[in-house]
């Protein structure tokens, strides 16, 4: 058996969301340019890149059917322009509950195929006095754990509070 060399560049995107979608989507165009330019073959975009900050209502707003909607048609096209492996930090699905949507997160491989579906298990929370937050009002957690294989390596997909 030889060993086998190989490396890859990985990019993992930081940018301040706001409640615009449009704003945010430019951001993200722009962004995967920037990273596939300098070299960039994986790259990772954030939790919630459309739309941070706005209410529940609004997220609910946008939820997508999971296999068409226009972020993931973004996502997808924007694999196929970079030529890179794009993970679309997360974006809200349609679930079973219509009062809540998924968080979820869509893999797409260099030819816009996606590759990998992976919904938010563990949701966060806390209680500490008067302050409260309980992200189970909003999302509806998934239930399996994702993988998805590259010719580089075999990755599994989290999103923030699942690692804890």
């Amino acid at each position: 058996m030889t060993a086998t060399n190989l490396s890859i560049r990985v990019a993992a995107v930081q940018m301040v969301s706001t409640p615009r979608l449009e704003d945010n989507v430019a951001a993200v165009a722009r962004l995967v340019a920037g990273a596939a330019a300098d070299g960039a073959q994986l790259i990772v975009l954030p939790e919630f890149f459309p739309m941070i900050g706005a209410t529940d209502e609004a997220r609910l707003a946008v939820r997508e059917t999971p296999g068409r909607g226009p972020l993931q048609t973004l996502l997808s096209d924007l694999s196929v322009q970079h030529g890179v492996w794009l993970v679309g930090g997360s974006i809200p699905l349609l679930g079973a509950d219509p009062a809540r949507a998924l968080n979820s997160t869509l893999v797409f491989d260099p030819q816009g195929r996606q590759v990998g579906r992976y919904d938010k298990m563990h949701l966060f929370g806390f209680k500490a006095g008067a302050e409260s937050y309980d992200e189970s009002l909003s999302i509806e957690p998934g239930d399996v754990p994702v993988t998805f294989d590259t010719p580089f390596a075999r990755i599994g997909l989290s999103i923030c509070y699942d690692l804890r």
